[in-house]
Formats: structure tokens, C-alpha cells, sequence
């Protein structure tokens, strides 16, 4: 496996701990400044929303400077916004530096995906997106333990621990992904005639099934799963907010156990074959879900999603990876920007649909947009092998 893998890895653990820290403290410190639940509600979207906006600016500049110091400078941007987070005195100031860090996030994500795809072969791609998720999965388990620790002696410090953490991922990425490092040379910005235009890019069937899965997925294992499911769980099935804990617990120690042997199912009996896997175990979690009466269907269907993940989080990327080996930012970016949609529409729908009508209402319309995700999965061609790409519409 080349190094680049297990470089990016690391740096992804870093960044997925240090927003482990403040995950705690956002809500708690935006209460400090008299903020009431719409507005610590708008703190927590505008990252999302100035990232998924930010996508194809991103894309751009992958394409422009190239991969590592795309992913050095976002993390510096993420990094440079926690700590003037840690510093904010009012609740504007709070909402306007937490946004400003999204197009950094945005670089850093695209950039690194990028940098993924063009450092493997087929053979090896989809155990190499398992590996560099393993390090945001670790780090995800890790940071909120120690950010309920640091909240509890003050409630700026985990913006400030955070800060340090992407300051070392960006010195990691910007040191490591060296060439003389890597002992090998790697073209770090791509030429035009190598890259690949957006509008060329969405003529590949492949590519649309991909972005149609990849949003689909992100709006059962993200969207649903981080804002109405908590809610039910707690108030049907009357689970403790412990139990609520050690449910997505099992759900991370299910998707990290399942991760490295997930990537190599989906290298040895290809893309498809991993879609319709991951799917399986999702579509099984919704259905314990749609019929959930007691606390051990919440920890059940926790385990489905993990498991539903290792997969859903890798199939698809490997499509794109297939595809296009990294080559144009901006088709990158508007993957990454079809999953984020599918994070950010799910709590916003799910939620009305819950206020108008009921839970089970909530469950039903989202186990049937997923359908259409397994009907895709159906109907893709097989990507792993290698071809030379025709662009045209199929």
C-alpha cells in the first residue's frame, strides 16, 4: 500500500479527534452568549452549509495548486477558525469564524480524496478509502471523551486543543506528502489535458449512480440516523441517554470492525457486489427500525448501520476513483458535495415530517427513497477493472 495511504490516514485521525473535542462544547459555549436552540441549531448547520457550498471553489483549487497544498492550507483555515472560535466574545462572532472554517473542511476533504485516488490501482482502492476511514473512525470514538473532559475545565479549550490538532495535521500533510519524503516522484498538480471537466464527467451513468448513492446512504447513516433517531429512541422507547451513547458506540465499533475486510471484498469482487452488501445491512437496520418496541431493536439496528457503513462509505468513493483516478478537483468536490446535501436535506425533511405527521411516516419515506439507492446499485456496470473512460452518454 503506497505511503500517501497511511499519511492521509493520520492526518484524518487528527482532524476527526480534534472535532470529536468540540462537538461537546458548541452548544454549551453558544448557550454562553444567551443563544436559544434555533440559534446553537444554526451554529452546528453553518459548517456543513458553508462546506457543501464551498465544494466546487474547492475543486478548483485542487486544480489549480494541486492536492497537498490545497489540503495543508485547508486544515491551516480550519485550524485559524477554531482558535478565533476559542476567542469569540459574542454569538455572532462564534457563527461567522465556525462558518469560515467550512471552505477550509471543503479543501481539506477534497484534496484528500484526490490525493487517495491517484496514489492506487483498482486493486487497491477501496482498501485504501477503508484505511484512511479507519483513522476518522478512531479519532471520531476518541475526541467527544476527552472534549467532555476539557468542556468540564472550560468550555473555549477544546476550540484551542482543536486548533492544535489540525495545525498538526496540516504540518503532517505538508511534510509527509513530500515527494522526497515518499521517495518517489509524484506529480502534485495536474495537467490540463489530464484533467478531467465536470461537464464531462457527469455523461458517465457510473458517476450519476454514485452521486445518487452517495446521497442516499449519507442520508440514512448521517442525516437520520444523527437527528430524528436520538430523538425517537429516547422518547419511544424510553432508552436513557447513556444507552443512547453506548448505541452509537456499537454502531462505530461495528463499522471499524468490518472496515479493512470490507474494502477487500469490494477490491476482489468489486463495487457492485459492495453497494448491494452495504445496502443489505441498512435496509435490514430500517426494518427493525420501522418495527422497533423495545431498547435492544435500537442497539440492533446500530450495529446494521455500522456494518451498513464500512461498505456504503467505500463502494461508492471507489466508483469515482475508478473513474477518474483523482483527476479534476471539481468532479471530486461534487461527490463529496452529493453526500453533504444528503446530510443536510434529511434533518430539515425527516423533521417536518415527524412535526406533521409521525415517526413511522418519517421512517417509511426515507426506507423508500433508499430502495431507489439499491435499484441503482442493480443496474450499475461493474467499474473495478480497468478501461480507458469514454465520454459520452451511455
Amino acid at each position: 500500500m503506497p505511503k500517501e495511504v497511511f499519511v492521509l490516514s493520520a492526518v484524518g485521525f487528527f482532524v476527526a479527534i480534534g472535532y470529536g473535542l468540540i462537538v461537546p462544547a458548541i452548544p454549551l459555549f453558544a448557550r454562553t452568549f444567551h443563544a436559544n436552540a434555533t440559534q446553537v441549531g444554526l451554529i452546528i448547520s453553518s459548517f456543513a452549509l458553508a462546506r457543501f457550498g464551498s465544494g466546487l471553489i474547492s475543486g478548483k483549487f485542487v486544480d489549480a495548486i494541486g492536492e497537498r497544498l490545497t489540503l495543508g492550507f485547508g486544515l491551516g483555515m480550519v485550524s485559524i477558525s477554531s482558535l478565533l472560535c476559542g476567542f469569540a466574545h459574542s454569538y455572532w462572532q462564534l457563527l461567522t469564524y465556525r462558518a469560515a472554517g467550512g471552505l477550509g473542511s471543503s479543501m481539506f476533504s477534497v484534496s484528500a480524496s484526490a490525493l487517495l485516488m491517484r496514489s492506487v490501482n483498482d486493486a487497491q482502492r477501496a482498501q485504501a478509502q477503508s484505511i484512511y476511514n479507519s483513522g476518522f473512525l478512531i479519532g471520531g470514538i476518541i475526541g467527544p471523551a476527552f472534549g467532555g473532559i476539557l468542556s468540564a475545565i472550560s468550555l473555549r479549550a477544546p476550540f484551542f486543543v482543536y486548533a492544535v490538532t489540525l495545525l498538526a495535521a496540516s504540518l503532517t500533510s505538508l511534510l509527509y506528502l513530500h515527494e522526497k519524503r515518499l521517495g518517489r516522484s509524484i506529480i502534485n498538480k495536474q495537467t490540463e489535458d489530464d484533467r478531467v471537466l465536470l461537464r464531462d464527467a457527469i455523461k458517465l451513468h457510473p458517476y450519476r449512480i454514485a452521486l445518487i448513492i452517495t446521497f442516499l446512504s449519507n442520508w440514512i447513516l448521517f442525516g437520520l440516523r444523527s437527528s430524528i433517531l436520538p430523538l425517537f429512541a429516547t422518547s419511544q422507547l424510553h432508552i436513557s441517554t447513556s444507552a443512547l451513547g453506548f448505541g452509537f458506540t456499537f454502531a462505530a465499533i461495528a463499522q471499524g470492525s468490518l472496515l479493512v475486510l470490507a474494502g477487500k471484498i469490494i477490491d476482489i469482487r468489486g463495487r457492485r457486489i459492495g453497494l448491494l452488501i452495504g445496502s443489505a445491512f441498512i435496509t435490514s437496520g430500517m426494518i427493525v427500525l420501522m418495527t422497533a418496541t423495545h431498547q435492544w431493536s435500537f442497539f440492533t439496528l446500530m450495529i446494521l448501520f455500522g456494518f451498513g457503513g464500512a461498505f456504503m462509505g467505500t463502494a461508492p468513493v471507489s466508483i469515482v476513483g475508478d473513474l477518474f483516478g483523482g483527476r479534476g478537483g471539481r468532479v471530486i468536490a461534487l461527490y463529496q458535495m452529493a453526500g453533504d446535501a444528503g446530510m443536510i436535506a434529511c434533518p430539515i425533511i425527516v423533521g417536518f415530517l415527524v412535526d406533521r405527521f409521525s415517526y413511522r411516516v418519517a421512517f417509511e419515506v426515507s426506507s423508500a427513497l433508499f430502495l431507489f439507492a439499491i435499484y441503482m446499485a442493480f443496474k450499475l456496470k461493474e467499474t473495478r477493472k480497468e478501461f480507458e473512460i469514454s465520454f459520452r452518454e451511455e
